[in-house]
């Protein structure tokens, strides 16, 4: 689907193995990268992305920053915080987290980013949650800004996960194609 001028697509894969401009990383406010994917990260780019970290840490729920991506394909580490779920307003939290994503990425000039499933792992957001409120921030963020990115791959490692962002994602796309002619 091509919104304004960003491709938008869902693929199941490794996130860390994508040639972009900028991976984002669900981190924690400490931007401690121990397990998931932020661990992931550090073990496969290299400990100069948990080092740089630690010079931005904390960080707000809500918020990102960016580093460099050390070893990876990638050339840049969004990494954001998105909600767990039980500490309040999490759909709030986790649209500011997608928004402040983009709003980076945008500043910085990059062209392609990855995005994984933000806080579905251990903050235990829900999928279905995360699917449509990410999609619905995307696409309205796409349409309403000048943006220089090009392409937004949202890369999902889980077969489930994948499942649901492809259905979500196949009706937003009758949607915006039956409003947009």
């Amino acid at each position: 689907m091509k919104i304004g001028k960003t491709e938008i697509h869902i693929i199941q894969g490794d996130i860390l193995s994508l040639d972009v401009d900028a991976i984002v990383n669900p981190s924690n406010k400490y931007l401690q990268h121990g397990g998931g994917l932020a661990g992931q990260i550090v073990r496969r780019g290299g400990y100069s992305i948990q080092r740089e970290s630690d010079k931005l840490a904390p960080i707000d729920v809500g918020s990102s920053v960016i580093t460099g991506g050390g070893n990876l394909l990638a050339k840049y580490i969004i990494h954001t915080v998105g909600p767990a779920m039980g500490e309040g307003e999490e759909d709030d939290k986790f649209k500011s987290a997608i928004k402040s994503v983009l709003k980076l990425a945008t500043e910085k000039q990059f062209e392609r980013i990855a995005i994984p499933a933000i806080s579905t792992g251990v903050f235990r957001y829900p999928v279905q949650r995360c699917a449509e409120n990410m999609l619905g921030i995307i696409m309205q963020f796409c349409k309403n800004n000048e943006t220089s990115i090009k392409e937004i791959i949202i890369c999902l490692y889980d077969n489930s996960k994948f499942k649901i962002f492809s259905s979500n994602y196949k009706k937003i796309e009758k949607i915006f194609n039956a409003l947009t002619g």
